[in-house]
Formats: structure tokens, C-alpha cells, sequence
């Protein structure tokens, strides 16, 4: 797919670490130079987001803690329970990937999510969900240490997996299993491993009166445990919160937990089978670090295998939907979620829905799970509905989509699919591609252009479709 790719290293960053370029945010990327606007991404809090913020504010279940929507709930404030708070987070993270000013933690809060997998909407997390993404949302550029404990403490976690559950009479594997082999270190693991981590991390719960994360010694298992060479005592059941968290930051810092972590890295930002040497230099950064993510992601984004990438990935149905969102301008109703949950819906037929993966190991991130003709279709028929407003129809439109995507209009034909395509992809097409939507258009490369010709006119929404229906746009 190289070919079909723009070779413009601004825009190949702004396609790995964004949902999609922008005007702006080429604009933006092209005036402070990769290593400020990496600094600046990397550093949210500081990125004015005052537009998405009053965005957000529609979805207000979306951010509720465990006791803020159990006092709904209560209150009978909500017509489905929670899982009303859970379609709001739905809809709240495609808002935040179309329209946030801070991509790249948006970004690393769906690989985080998708990684640390809790299936939303599902019954078992109805007042946790919520919570459980702001705590991402907190430590998603932080350290991985720090998240994974978090996660190894939190509501929705521990009822995901079923360690809430767990008890000393009788430890549920569940969780002790995916920590290791899906959130840590692999398949490096023993079945005596699994048996010692579970009873070590008995009487990690959630409150029944309050859903809120409480330790319970009584039924914490006590006892000597060894799990992957890593010993502890164990000894007092008072002592078993502090020796559940030393093993999770163990695991953080293990070795193979490095590689795995730079190898995700590496399959999301770079290629589907990353080089071993790239993999290799970022397990040497994570450790070096301590766990921080920030340092991983400034030496992938300036390696030089990233730079060579171009081609190398191809988006996923959600990246293909905020970006087409994001490449024509379209900017939220006025008023109301109908707009966004539409696009949540498209998701929703293409398989890829956010945190909407049912197993606990989260959505593949490799071309082969992703191009089959069924979901490309569903792709193609977005690319014309945005382009032209047909659906959703709420969604609001630059006041000229030509002028938007093409300001000075060219003299010729060929010279308007050039100008169109570079736009779009970043390239002008290969000639044979070009001439075939010359024919599509019924015109040669040389016919003038007027501003009433169908190409700018009745089938600039089609000329647009094509575009993004070809390789060209679906390489991220």
C-alpha cells in the first residue's frame, strides 16, 4: 500500500498520532515543528479543548462516578438505569475523537481501554463503566504502573473479571489469568503461577452497598505465594492489600510486561508486524523509564522505522469514520446527540463500536481483521452519506464542502481531481486512477473546468466517495 500513501512526513504523523488531519491541525503541526507538537500533545492539560469540553457537556451521564449514577438510578432520573450513563460514554468517545484539540490522548485512551479491556454497554459494569473510563483517562500518558494498578483496583475491573467474587475459600482464576497473559507479561505463566496470583489477590472487591473498591482482609488468602520467580510472604491477611499491588507492580515492570507494551505500541503506531529492533529500543525506554509512557511514544514517533511506515497500516473502521468526520469539516448540531449517536451507530453495523468488544483481550489492530468486503462496504456508504449530508443529516457542514476542500477552483478537470485528492490523501492520484475518474466524470484531464460542471457541482459528493473508498485513504 506505499504507493497509495502520502509521503509528507507531517501528514504520516498526523495519521498515526491523530484521528485524522485537519487543516488545523496540519496547520499547526507544520508551524511548531514535530518535536513541539509532540511536546504539546503529550502535555493535554495545557491544549485549550474549551469547544469539546462544551461538547461533552450533552453527554452529563457520561462522567458520573459509581455514586453519581447509582443516586440516579435511584432516583429513577434515568429511563434505562445505567445503562443509559453507558450509551452516553459511547457516544461521548467518538465526540471526543471527532472534535477533541487533544488527539493524541484520545488515541491513547481507546488503545489503553482497548487494552485493558471492560466491554461497554454490559450489565456487570452498569455503574462502573463511566469511572472506570475517567481513570484512564488520568493515567493514559502517565505510567503504565500507575494504570494497571488503578485498573487492578478499580469497580469495573474486578467485576469484568470476576474478582469481586473471589474469595479465600474459593479464589476465581479470572482475573489473576488475563493480568498476566492479556495486561502484562503473556504467556510466560504456569497454572501453579495462576493458582498463587489468585489467591494473592483475594479480597481485592467492590463494596455491595456502595459499588465502590474496598479490600477485604477476611477474605484474603494469607500464605507464601511465587509467581514468575517473584516471591512474597503474604504473611497477614491486614497485609494482603500492599501484596496484591507490589505483585501488580512487579508485573508492570517485568521485562516481558516491556516488550509486550512496546510491541503494542509499535502494531498501533508503526506496523502490524513491527520491526524487532524498534520493538527492542522502546523495551529498553519503558524500563529505563520506570514504566512512563510519554518517553515510549517520543522515541517511537522519532525513530526512523516510524518514519519509513508510510503504508504500513491500515485503518480501522472507527479511525476511517472520525477521520472522513474530520477531513470534511463537519462539526456537531447545534444542540442535541442525535448527530453523534448515528455515527456511533455506523460503528455499531462495522463491528467496531468503542469498548464495545465483548472478550477480554480487546480489537485486533491488524489490516487482516478489517478488510473484509462486507465492512468495507459500510465504510463506502459513510464516505457518500458525510460527503453529502445525506445521513447523518444533523451533523453540521462547512457552508461550501467545494470550497472547503478545493479554495481556487482549477482550470481544468484533471487539475480539480489532482487538487481534490491531494487534499484528501495527501497525494494526487496515480495517473491510471486519475483517468478513471475522468471517465467516471465523462472528461478528459485537458476539458476545462467551469463551476457548474457536475465534477463541482451534482457529483462532487460521488468524486469525493471514491476517493476515500480507495487505498490511498485506507492506509492510516
Amino acid at each position: 500500500m506505499t504507493a497509495f500513501t502520502p509521503q509528507d512526513p507531517v501528514l504520516h504523523l498526523l495519521r498515526r498520532a491523530t484521528f485524522g488531519p485537519t487543516p488545523a491541525s496540519e496547520a499547526e503541526l507544520r508551524k511548531l515543528g514535530a518535536t513541539a507538537w509532540l511536546d504539546r500533545q503529550l502535555a493535554p492539560a495545557t491544549i485549550d479543548d474549551a469547544g469539546c469540553t462544551k461538547l461533552l457537556a450533552r453527554y452529563p451521564l457520561s462522567s458520573l462516578d459509581i455514586a453519581g449514577v447509582r443516586a440516579r438510578v435511584k432516583a429513577g432520573a434515568m429511563k434505562s438505569g445505567g445503562w443509559d450513563a453507558m450509551q452516553q460514554l459511547g457516544s461521548a468517545a467518538v465526540a471526543r475523537a471527532a472534535w477533541s484539540n487533544r488527539q493524541l490522548l484520545e488515541v491513547m485512551v481507546d488503545l489503553w481501554s482497548n487494552h485493558l479491556n471492560v466491554t461497554c454497554p454490559s450489565s456487570d459494569v452498569w455503574d462502573s463503566r463511566g469511572a472506570y473510563d475517567t481513570l484512564i483517562r488520568q493515567h493514559a500518558l502517565g505510567t503504565f504502573a500507575g494504570l494497571l494498578k488503578a485498573s487492578a483496583t478499580s469497580p469495573a475491573m474486578l467485576s469484568y473479571l470476576d474478582n469481586r467474587s473471589s474469595t479465600k475459600a474459593k479464589p476465581n482464576e479470572n482475573y489473576a489469568r488475563e493480568l498476566m497473559e492479556l495486561h502484562t507479561v503473556g504467556l510466560i505463566y504456569t497454572e501453579a503461577d495462576v493458582k498463587d496470583a489468585a489467591r494473592l489477590l483475594t479480597g481485592l472487591t467492590v463494596d455491595k452497598t456502595t459499588g465502590l473498591y474496598k479490600f477485604d482482609a477476611t477474605q484474603h488468602a494469607t500464605g507464601a505465594v511465587t509467581i514468575l520467580g517473584w516471591r512474597h510472604d503474604n504473611a497477614t491477611a491486614g497485609g494482603g492489600e500492599a501484596a496484591a499491588l507490589a505483585f501488580v507492580e512487579m508485573l508492570a515492570q517485568h521485562p516481558a510486561t516491556a516488550e509486550r507494551v512496546a510491541r503494542k505500541l509499535c502494531v498501533r503506531f508503526v506496523a502490524d508486524d513491527p520491526p524487532a529492533a524498534l520493538v527492542q529500543r522502546l523495551r529498553e525506554v519503558y524500563l529505563q523509564q520506570k514504566s512512563a509512557i510519554a518517553p515510549v511514544l517520543r522515541a517511537l514517533f522519532t525513530s526512523p522505522e516510524f518514519a519509513a511506515s508510510v503504508g504500513a497500516k491500515v485503518r480501522t473502521p472507527f479511525e476511517d469514520l472520525i477521520g472522513t468526520v474530520r477531513l470534511l469539516g463537519l462539526q456537531p448540531e447545534a444542540s442535541g446527540t442525535e448527530g453523534v449517536r448515528a455515527l456511533y451507530n455506523y460503528l455499531v453495523a462495522a463491528g467496531h463500536a468503542p469498548m464495545r468488544w465483548a472478550p477480554p483481550n480487546g480489537y485486533p489492530d491488524v489490516a487482516a481483521a478489517w478488510t473484509a468486503p462486507s465492512g468495507l462496504l459500510i465504510r463506502w456508504n459513510a464516505h457518500l452519506n458525510l460527503a453529502a449530508g445525506w445521513y447523518p443529516k444533523q451533523l453540521v457542514r462547512p457552508a461550501s464542502i467545494l470550497a472547503s476542500l478545493v479554495p481556487k477552483l482549477p482550470a481544468t478537470h484533471g487539475a480539480f481531481v489532482d487538487a481534490l485528492a491531494t487534499r484528501l490523501v495527501g497525494q494526487p492520484l496515480q495517473a491510471a486512477h486519475t483517468a478513471v475518474l475522468l471517465g467516471f466524470l465523462n472528461k478528459s484531464a485537458s476539458s476545462p473546468l467551469k463551476a457548474t460542471d457536475p465534477a463541482v457541482a451534482g457529483r462532487l459528493p460521488h468524486l469525493i466517495a471514491l476517493i476515500l473508498d480507495s487505498p490511498y485513504y485506507l492506509a492510516r
